[in-house]
């Protein structure tokens, strides 16, 4: 599978991140993904999420990656499930760590969103900082088929906006778009 390799670095500003949003939405649409489909959805809210992390909690630059599948030339007979990989590196050695915020505050849902939303996500150390990254799975190749949010831990895998995403795994999109439609609208709206 051939992968597109999308990269944007982010000032240490607030402002940056609708900048990031705006940004993922023109790469999505180069890469042919439709940008009201859930998956285009999902994925800005989650890219919405750790560039707010990056920027807010450390003060400093980031660095937004994003992993997309190349689309076949040629359609498929059957359902391809791929993966679309999202990174923010920045400069902190702080362990990113999910909370549990009180009903009446406005801050400190964005890893519990990422956990909710993303297929599988985690962080790893690196060199001066850190780099937190989720992964979602999208069908191709099924008319109205739907990617799907299901809970993920924080558990370790590949890493690196250089590496490749590996072999993509067999399966149906599973769960429930409504979720995801209803997350993104509440966060935008």
């Amino acid at each position: 599978m051939q992968v597109l390799l999308e990269q944007l670095e982010i000032g240490p500003d607030p402002t940056e991140v609708g900048r990031a949003r705006r940004w993922a939405r023109a790469r999505l649409h180069g890469a042919g993904v439709d940008v009201d489909e859930p998956l285009a959805e999902t994925l800005i809210l989650l890219i919405s999420e750790l560039v707010t992390n990056a920027v807010v909690h450390t003060g400093c630059s980031a660095v937004l990656c994003m992993l997309l599948p190349r689309r076949s030339p040629v359609p498929q007979p059957w359902p391809v499930v791929q993966s679309v990989r999202v990174e923010v590196a920045d400069v902190s050695s702080r362990v990113p760590c999910r909370r549990q915020a009180e009903d009446e505050e406005t801050n400190g849902r964005g890893l519990e969103l990422v956990s909710c939303l993303a297929d599988r996500w985690g962080w790893e150390q690196e060199p001066g900082g850190k780099r937190v990254w989720c992964e979602l799975d999208a069908v191709r190749g099924e008319p109205g088929a739907a990617r799907a949010p299901v809970a993920a831990g924080n558990g370790r895998s590949r890493s690196g906006c250089v590496r490749a995403l590996e072999a993509s795994r067999p399966g149906v999109a599973r769960g429930v778009p409504e979720l995801t439609t209803a997350l993104t609208l509440s966060a935008f709206g």
